[in-house]
């Protein structure tokens, strides 16, 4: 019987997405990873010899360094380095730029912004590819990213000089605005600057992010939209190249791209833009007390309206009555903390605003043709 392939996985950047998806194709092929893998740059295993390199090569010249020298079969998930001779398999950027485009678009956004912090290759394709897919319907992007002084002792307050700054451009932007963060960490910070500044999110700024680490731990209490980039299909494609490698196949000349998987719509972009004041306070007011009891009438009170006048305001402006737009949010709600949580479905009841167990099933039935505990089912196995 041969030998199991010895791989090393040479991460200086990682998610445990990618993580599945190489230990899903190690287990299917009887691979051994190496137990010297380097996750984050930490203690490089010079010395090492075995098959393959599975690498993430970043910031880290000692990682690239040592990576070169190990002379094997290797595949990089990065293009930071493009100069190096490996075969690369990386998120399609530009994809996720345009998908966050047609994601805006769709919900009748017309003011746009591209939030990112530094020139990494990979915020850099997401901008331009956002900002394209824009322009041939005469819509423009403005680019905010922060420039740090570099002055001496500017260090101690570079933080808050930045939070202060970020928050005057999201009160001076005309509204309601549209805001691509370029990952994760980017998009919860833009939310809870707007949760300071009294802006809301997200009838008056709709955040899409990246579904990356951060993100989907904080997904459930912070409600902001990303991007899946499907890093569980890039790791296992990443292995399986390495495997036709390993076999003596030559590397391709041109990346493999990974296209993302879509994009996972919470509060933070479920909404439609209207220039109808009183369509708007009512939307808020849904958006923020949909787990409370809430009715028409309550709702046409806070619009300033007759009921009536709500009904006929929603249907020409969001395209359903006030009523259907409460049960959609109960309910998409819902199936986030099914899926995303392991809570009581009783107690999910209750958070959506339904006052029992029996109505949250009937309403739930009658949107998703299943009963809660049939779509927690679903989801779990498809995760």
């Amino acid at each position: 019987m041969k030998s199991p392939r010895n791989v090393l996985l040479a991460l200086g950047w990682y998610d445990h997405r990618l993580l599945q998806g190489i230990a899903t194709y190690a287990s299917e092929h009887r691979w051994h990873l190496a137990s010297h893998s380097i996750i984050h740059e930490k203690v490089i295993p010079w010395g090492w010899d075995g098959d393959g390199i599975l690498a993430w090569l970043g910031a880290g010249d000692d990682l690239a360094d040592f990576v070169r020298k190990a002379d094997k079969p290797t595949v990089d998930f990065s293009l930071r380095r493009r100069d190096t001779p490996f075969a690369h398999v990386v998120q399609d950027h530009a994809k996720t730029g345009e998908l966050v485009a047609e994601h805006f678009i769709e919900r009748g956004m017309t003011r746009f912004c591209f939030f990112s912090d530094t020139e990494n290759w990979s915020q850099v394709e997401r901008g331009e590819a956002f900002t394209e897919a824009l322009r041939p319907r005469g819509l423009a992007c403005e680019h905010l990213r922060w420039q740090p002084t570099g002055k001496r002792g500017a260090a101690q307050d570079e933080w808050q000089r930045r939070r202060d700054w970020l928050m005057t451009r999201l009160k001076d932007a005309p509204k309601p605005l549209a805001i691509f963060a370029a990952n994760g960490t980017l998009a919860v910070e833009l939310r809870e600057l707007c949760e300071e500044a009294g802006l809301h999110v997200p009838t008056q700024v709709a955040i899409v992010g990246i579904d990356d680490y951060l993100l989907s731990v904080g997904a459930i209490k912070k409600y902001v939209s990303g991007v899946d980039t499907n890093l569980e299909e890039q790791g296992y494609r990443g292995a399986e190249l390495l495997d036709r490698l390993m076999r003596g196949e030559k590397a391709p000349i041109e990346p493999i791209r990974i296209q993302p998987a879509g994009v996972i719509t919470r509060m933070s972009s479920d909404i439609l833009a209207t220039g109808h004041e009183g369509v708007i306070r009512a939307l808020h007011h849904i958006t923020d007390h949909f787990a409370e009891s809430l009715g028409v009438k309550q709702l046409a009170t806070i619009a300033h309206m007759s009921e009536r006048g709500l009904r006929q305001a929603f249907v020409k402006h969001v395209g359903c009555t006030p009523g259907d737009r409460l049960r959609t949010v109960r309910i998409d709600s819902a199936k986030r903390l099914l899926a995303g949580s392991t809570e009581k479905i009783e107690s999910i009841s209750h958070r959506c605003g339904y006052p029992n167990l029996n109505s949250f099933f009937a309403a739930f039935r009658r949107t998703e043709n299943m009963t809660p505990a049939e779509y927690r089912r679903i989801m779990r196995f498809r995760s």
